[in-house]
């Protein structure tokens, strides 16, 4: 960026006076995304403890494939990428590691 040596250089007090605009600018654009946030919608709103007894999930379970490795530490099903370490008992990801 070119700097301009010749300009007249800013007081504390004009850099002051800046930064408040610019504070002030910045609140109000986050009090008009709060105020769109606040609209009512009662359609989606799921209540805790509300009743889902009769609701059934379907969910496809795949096994670990050929390139997957299972975590020894936080059980999760991770890529061979994802390997850091792996002795005959353990599989260890780079995450636990």
């Amino acid at each position: 960026m070119a700097t301009d040596y010749d300009a007249p250089r800013k007081t504390d007090e004009d850099l002051a006076e800046e930064s408040i605009e610019e504070l002030k600018g910045a609140h109000a654009k986050t009090a008009t995304r709060v105020a769109e946030l606040d609209e009512p919608d009662n359609e989606s709103l799921d209540l805790p403890g509300a009743d889902l007894s009769g609701e059934q999930l379907t969910v496809q379970v795949l096994p670990a494939q050929n390139d997957e490795f299972t975590c020894s530490r936080c059980f999760l099903v991770q890529h061979r990428s994802l390997l850091a370490r792996h002795t005959r008992r353990e599989w260890i990801c780079k995450d636990c590691a």
